[in-house]
């Protein structure tokens, strides 16, 4: 019985991340259709610039203290490709 919640909790966590909002999702045109070209270059860009901000600002410690250094660069450079999704 044990196996089966863990199997069901694990699989709804892949599917929470899978269907989470990236900016490669996110690079579509007013229209639904997929950017290209300068456009998808030029959304990317900002879209990575803004999800490094975000990133850093959320790395915190389990106590709360902001991260510095490698654990910083660590959890940042993970962070940024969950949010720009590459």
């Amino acid at each position: 019985m044990k196996v089966i919640v863990i199997a069901l909790v694990a699989s709804m966590a892949a599917l929470s991340v899978a269907s989470a909002d990236t900016c490669m999702t996110k690079a579509v045109d007013k229209n639904g259709k997929a950017l290209a070209g300068a456009a998808k270059t030029s959304f990317m860009a900002k879209c990575t610039k803004d999800a490094k901000a975000d990133c850093e600002a959320k790395a915190i410690d389990k106590n709360g203290k902001a991260l510095s250094g490698a654990a910083k660069t660590s959890s940042v450079k993970k962070c940024v490709g969950d949010e720009v999704g590459m």
